[in-house]
C-alpha cells in the first residue's frame, strides 16, 4: 500500500514538474519572440533611415547631373548660335556680291544694247550706200540688178552645160561597159565550168520484171503481198497491162526508192510472201541509208567543204531523193556551191564561205516534207542547231531575199541559185508553161486598183508590185498584199509558195542641162 502511495506521489510529482517545465518554456519562447519582434522593428527603422539617406544622396546626384547637362547644353547652344551667325554673315556677304554682279550685268546689257543700236544705224547707212551704188551701176550699164544677174548666170550655165553633159555621159558609158563586161565574163566563166546535164525525175518509178507471171506472185493470194508492200513502204504499186513492168507511184522519192530496191530484191530472190517482204524492206531501208551517207560524203568531197557535222552530211545526201521542178536538189546544191566558189574567186571574195553556203543553201528541203515551214526556215533552224557560222546562216536565210544579205558572199549565193535554177534544161517545166505562169502572176497583180507595174521574178517564186503612192498608203499596202496572195491561191496552181512583195516609193527626178 505504501509502495503504491509512493509511486502515485512520484507520478504526481513528475506530472507537476512537466507542467511547470512547459509553462517555463512557454514563457521563455514568448520572451524570445518579443525580442525578435523588437529587433525586427529596430532593423526596419534602421533600413528606413538608410533608405531615406540613399534617396537624398541619389536626388542630390541627379540634381548635380541635371545641372551639368544644362551647362553643357547651354554651351552647345551658344556654339550653334555662333555658327548660325557666321553663316548668316556669309550669306549676307554673298547676297551683296550677287547684287553687285547683277548691277554690273545690267550695266553691260545697257552697253550692248547701245552697241547694237549703233550697229543697226551703221548697217542702214551701208545698205543705203550699197543701194546708191547699185543705182549708179544700173544707170551706167543700162541694166537692172536682176537682169544683170540672169544674164551672168545664163552665160555661165551655157558654158558649163556642154562640158558637164559630155563628162557625165562619158563616165556613165564607161561604167556601164566595164560593169556589163565584167559581169558577163564572171557569169559565163562560172556557168561554163559548172555545165552539167540533169535528168528529169517524176513521181513514178518503173521496175522491170523477168516475165508477166511475176505480176501474179507480186499480187499474191487475195492481194496480200501487194498490200503488205504498199503498207510497209507507203508507195502505190500499179500493175496493169504494161508488159514485164510494175509502176511505183508516190510523191516521196525516198520511200519510192526503198520500195523499188525492195521489189528488185524480192524479184531476184524469187520468194515473195509478207514475212520476206518485211525483211527485204528493212534491207532496202538500210541500203538507202548507206546510199544517202555516201552521196552526202561525195557531195562534200566534190565541193571541198570540210568540217560539217555528220548529221548535216546525211541531210545533204537525202537531197539526192528530192527534186524541185524536176531538178535534182543535190546536183543543184553542188552546182550552186561551185558557181558561188568560182564567182567568189573571180571577185576576190572568200571562196570557202561561198562554196559552204552554196552547198547548204537548200538543206531545209531534206526535211520540208516532215516539218512545218519553208525550206529556208527549216534550213536556218538546222544550221543554228549545229552551231554553223552566222555568215553561212545569213547567206542561207537571204538566198530567197527573206532577209537582207549581210555579206557579198550571200549575194553571190542568190545569183548562183538563180543561175542554176533558171538556165535552160535545169528544170522540166516547158517554156510555154513557165511563161504562162509568169504572165498570170503579173495579170493578177495588175488587176488591182493602184498598181502601177508588176514583175514576176525568181522563176515565178516572187511577184514584185510597184504601187502608185498617191493612191495606196502604207496601211493599204498590207491589205493589198493579202488580197493579191488570196487571189493567186484561188486562181493558180503552182508548186511551193509565191512571195508577194509590194513597193511604194516617191521619186523626184530632175536633169541638169
Amino acid at each position: 500500500m505504501n509502495i503504491l502511495i509512493i509511486i502515485a506521489t512520484i507520478l504526481i510529482s513528475l506530472a507537476i514538474g512537466i507542467l511547470i517545465g512547459m509553462v517555463y518554456r512557454k514563457k521563455v519562447a514568448e520572451s524570445k519572440i518579443q525580442g525578435a519582434e523588437n529587433e525586427a522593428k529596430r532593423l526596419i527603422d534602421v533600413a528606413k533611415v538608410e533608405a531615406e539617406n540613399l534617396k537624398k544622396e541619389e536626388i542630390f546626384k541627379a540634381k548635380e547631373e541635371i545641372m551639368n547637362n544644362r551647362k553643357e547644353l547651354d554651351q552647345e547652344i551658344k556654339e550653334r548660335r555662333g555658327e548660325v551667325q557666321k553663316q548668316e554673315s556669309r550669306l549676307i556677304q554673298k547676297e551683296e556680291n550677287l547684287e553687285k554682279r547683277e548691277r554690273n550685268f545690267e550695266k553691260k546689257e545697257r552697253e550692248l544694247e547701245q552697241e547694237i543700236q549703233n550697229m543697226e544705224k551703221q548697217k542702214e547707212e551701208i545698205e543705203e550706200l550699197h543701194h546708191q551704188e547699185m543705182v549708179e551701176l544700173q544707170k551706167i550699164a543700162s541694166l537692172t540688178k536682176q537682169e544683170a544677174k540672169d544674164r551672168l548666170l545664163a552665160q555661165m550655165d551655157k558654158e558649163l552645160t556642154v562640158e558637164k553633159a559630155a563628162l557625165i555621159r562619158e563616165k556613165e558609158q564607161n561604167a556601164k561597159e566595164n560593169a556589163i563586161k565584167n559581169a558577163k565574163e564572171i557569169l559565163s566563166y562560172a556557168v561554163q565550168k559548172c555545165a552539167a546535164d540533169h535528168s528529169q525525175e517524176t513521181t513514178v518509178s518503173i521496175v522491170a520484171l523477168p516475165n508477166d507471171d511475176m505480176k501474179g506472185r507480186i499480187i499474191g493470194r487475195e492481194g496480200r503481198n501487194i498490200k503488205a508492200l504498199e503498207t510497209l513502204t507507203g508507195i502505190d504499186l500499179i500493175i496493169d497491162d504494161t508488159p514485164e513492168a510494175v509502176v511505183l507511184s508516190g510523191f516521196d522519192p525516198l520511200r519510192r526508192e526503198v520500195a523499188k530496191i525492195a521489189l528488185e530484191k524480192l524479184i531476184e530472190d524469187g520468194r515473195i510472201h509478207p514475212a520476206k517482204i518485211e525483211e527485204m524492206v528493212e534491207k532496202a531501208k538500210e541500203e538507202v541509208d548507206t546510199i544517202i551517207k555516201e552521196e552526202g560524203e561525195r557531195a562534200v568531197l566534190e565541193t571541198g567543204v570540210i568540217g560539217l557535222h555528220p548529221d548535216i552530211v546525211k541531210l545533204i545526201g537525202k537531197l539526192k531523193y528530192r527534186t524541185s521542178y524536176g531538178q535534182n536538189v543535190l546536183n543543184h546544191s553542188i552546182e550552186v556551191s561551185n558557181l558561188a566558189r568560182i564567182m567568189a574567186e573571180e571577185l576576190g571574195l572568200d571562196p570557202k564561205i561561198a562554196r559552204r553556203a552554196g552547198l547548204l543553201h537548200d538543206i531545209g528541203k531534206a526535211l520540208d516534207h516532215d516539218m512545218e515551214g519553208t525550206h529556208v526556215e527549216i534550213g536556218v533552224e538546222i544550221l543554228k542547231k549545229y552551231k554553223e557560222n552566222p555568215i553561212i546562216i545569213n547567206a542561207v536565210e537571204a538566198h530567197h531575199e527573206d532577209v537582207e544579205p549581210k555579206t557579198l558572199e550571200a549575194v553571190l549565193i542568190q545569183a548562183a541559185d538563180a543561175i542554176s535554177a533558171s538556165r535552160p534544161g535545169a528544170r522540166r517545166e516547158t517554156v510555154e508553161a513557165y511563161i504562162k505562169r509568169l504572165q498570170n502572176l503579173e495579170e493578177i497583180a495588175d488587176s488591182f486598183e493602184g498598181v502601177e507595174k508588176s514583175f514576176a521574178i525568181q522563176a515565178g517564186r516572187e511577184i514584185r508590185i510597184i504601187v502608185k503612192p498617191d493612191k495606196i498608203t502604207d496601211d493599204k499596202m498590207t491589205i493589198l498584199a493579202r488580197e493579191v496572195a488570196k487571189k493567186v491561191e484561188s486562181e493558180m496552181d503552182y508548186p511551193g509558195q509565191i512571195k508577194v512583195n509590194i513597193i511604194r516609193e516617191i521619186r523626184v527626178v530632175d536633169y541638169a542641162k
